[in-house]
């Protein structure tokens, strides 16, 4: 039942209340109906929101992108492994022909394209550093796919604030994301 689910709200005890809801990135039809009543009515009544990044910003989404990326003149080859490598690549090349397969009907009635979508997740993986590899890498999963184009929970809550004409704001920075996951050595990732 909704009223015996864990809410992951936590309430600031003071006037007008603050809320600290944890969330996860994951589309959000895979969780929403999970997301108890009292949470969704603090979301509803509040006023400010912030985020732990500001998703709607285009800066931002340009700056993860940015961060992601070797140093000048560097590629993937040039710091993995060649058998990792080689099995990347030929891994890469299987998802590209599997992932017309795994797109839905709703995908290609929004005129999805399983190229479009490879190259939107995929596209530049040879300058990307190998921490923000692997994580593309996970996210190219038949079950990721069909969910492509249904908004993270961060992202849709960020878009009904704005569509609500709520404030809204961010808690971090790219640069306090990406710097710790760039300061992964090898071994580490």
């Amino acid at each position: 039942q909704q009223s015996e689910l864990n809410s992951f709200l936590w309430t600031i005890k003071r006037h007008p209340p603050s809320y600290f809801f944890g969330t996860i990135h994951v589309p959000y039809t895979r969780v929403w109906d999970f997301i108890p009543e009292n949470s969704k009515k603090a979301f509803q009544q509040s006023h400010i929101v912030y985020f732990e990044l500001d998703l709607t910003d285009p800066y931002t989404i340009s700056a993860l992108t940015r961060c992601q990326l070797l140093p000048q003149g560097e590629n993937l080859q040039d710091v993995l492994p060649r058998d990792i490598y080689r099995r990347l690549k030929r891994h890469l090349e299987y998802v590209k022909l599997m992932m017309p397969s795994w797109m839905t009907p709703d995908q290609r009635g929004k005129g999805l394209y399983a190229d479009y979508l490879f190259n939107a997740i995929a596209g530049n993986w040879e300058r990307k550093r190998p921490v923000w590899v692997m994580l593309m890498v996970n996210s190219l999963t038949e079950v990721d796919i069909k969910s492509r184009g249904v908004p993270v929970l961060d992202l849709y809550l960020a878009q009904e604030a704005e569509r609500l004409r709520k404030q809204t704001g961010a808690v971090e920075k790219v640069e306090e994301q990406c710097h710790p996951l760039n300061g992964l050595n090898f071994s580490q990732v």
